[in-house]
């Protein structure tokens, strides 16, 4: 899972803006459209996020890594 593009596509069902979530994760706006290109991302601000959207990303990420080592077995 590629987890800015996921944060972005959270965002966009949401129809939030850049503006509002770097506002709301107190940050720069171009550090949100940073975070969107990023494959990894430090627990402490993906939990951020997860706050300000009101939305469960651990739970993705834990479902994608039990899915990658099933398929390792």
């Amino acid at each position: 899972m590629h987890i800015g593009q996921r944060i972005k596509e959270v965002m966009d069902e949401k129809r939030l803006s850049v503006i509002w979530l770097s506002k709301t994760i107190n940050c720069e706006r171009t550090n949100v459209y940073n975070i969107f290109s990023r494959k990894d991302i430090s627990t402490s601000l993906l939990r951020k996020i997860s706050m300000a959207l009101g939305h469960d990303f651990f739970k993705e990420v834990s479902k994608d890594l039990s899915r990658e080592m099933s398929n390792k077995k």
